[in-house]
């Protein structure tokens, strides 16, 4: 890719708050673009990440599609149903899910910019439901979704530094928090990164009983994540991550609040993927064994168009 503007030099766009990357990405005599930042995965820097295998051990991190069983927002929990095929000593089974209900990446169809209604490169809100613009289908054709992702534990830098952790408040993870991880695990993330944040949200949940889960998800809308401020999007755009994720609920601390919501830039502003609820247990584990919190990563996006999220499927490779 050529050189991006940092966030203070961004172009201006019409209509928009400062800090808005569209037209960035497309292509001269091409449809716009449908891809957003995952334009920085490019060969040469998948072709960088494949130094992060090492002995082939892999951690997938999709959180069980069980979890989570009593979602909030008024959303439907999994169904499974397993039948048998008739004729044959066979079974087949259906699955139906909400996308928002489990471990996830946001699409670009999932939320607009809230004062415009604009979605990512300009589609109108009014205009996306049946759309195949900004439909997670793009990512699949763009070959999904792979290279090096990072870890940043804040459960294990709270715990380093005495510092009060509850997943299930409105607690924010600052930029200076961010730095302050990246320079304990002797990281320097590069363009490109899939920039994962462990904030023991779903460890919460785990260790949880059912009616807490109860009255902690759909009860409660009072989440940790990162902070929702014009340093966190400038730091953010200014590293070029290629996708941020995390296992809180929706990345970023929520509710939002003011006039800088990641999911307002990462997705609609930037077409930046946002994960969430996803498990990273097993792989902070493995980080600390290790002591490497860096990988290599893929992620096959459900290949539906005009989707508007899906299941990660994602695996860590070390």
């Amino acid at each position: 890719m050529a050189h991006l503007p940092t966030f203070k030099s961004l172009p201006p766009v019409e209509g928009l708050p400062h800090g808005c990357a569209w037209g960035l990405f497309d292509k001269p005599g091409q449809p716009r673009d449908q891809c957003g930042t995952l334009n920085l995965l490019t060969p040469h820097v998948v072709l960088q990440a494949k130094d992060e295998i090492q002995d082939g051990s892999s951690v997938a991190l999709n959180w069980g599609m069980h979890n989570v069983a009593h979602p909030g927002f008024g959303r439907k929990p999994l169904q499974h149903k397993v039948f048998a095929l008739p004729g044959f000593a066979a079974n087949d089974d259906e699955i139906e899910i909400n996308t928002q209900a489990g471990s996830q990446w946001d699409g670009f169809k999932h939320w607009a910019h809230q004062k415009t209604e604009k979605l990512y490169n300009g589609l109108n809100f009014k205009d996306s439901s049946n759309a195949t613009d900004n439909g997670i289908h793009h990512w699949s054709t763009r070959g999904g979704i792979v290279g090096r992702g990072i870890l940043l534990d804040y459960v294990r830098y709270c715990h380093r530094n005495n510092k009060p952790l509850d997943a299930w408040t409105r607690q924010e993870i600052t930029v200076a928090d961010l730095q302050a991880i990246l320079n304990d695990e002797n990281l320097t993330p590069r363009p490109g990164d899939i920039f994962i944040v462990r904030s023991g949200f779903t460890k919460r949940y785990n260790e949880s009983s059912e009616q807490q889960q109860i009255d902690g998800i759909q009860k409660n809308h009072n989440f940790i994540g990162i902070q929702g401020c014009e340093e966190m999007c400038e730091w953010l755009w200014d590293h070029h991550f290629a996708a941020v994720a995390g296992d809180t609920i929706a990345m970023e601390a929520w509710p939002p609040r003011g006039d800088f919501a990641i999911h307002d830039f990462s997705l609609a502003l930037w077409g930046q993927p946002i994960g969430e609820l996803w498990d990273l247990e097993r792989l902070a584990a493995e980080c600390e064994k290790r002591g490497r919190w860096s990988f290599f990563l893929t992620s096959a996006p459900l290949n539906v168009v005009g989707g508007v999220g899906t299941p990660p499927n994602a695996l860590a490779i070390f």
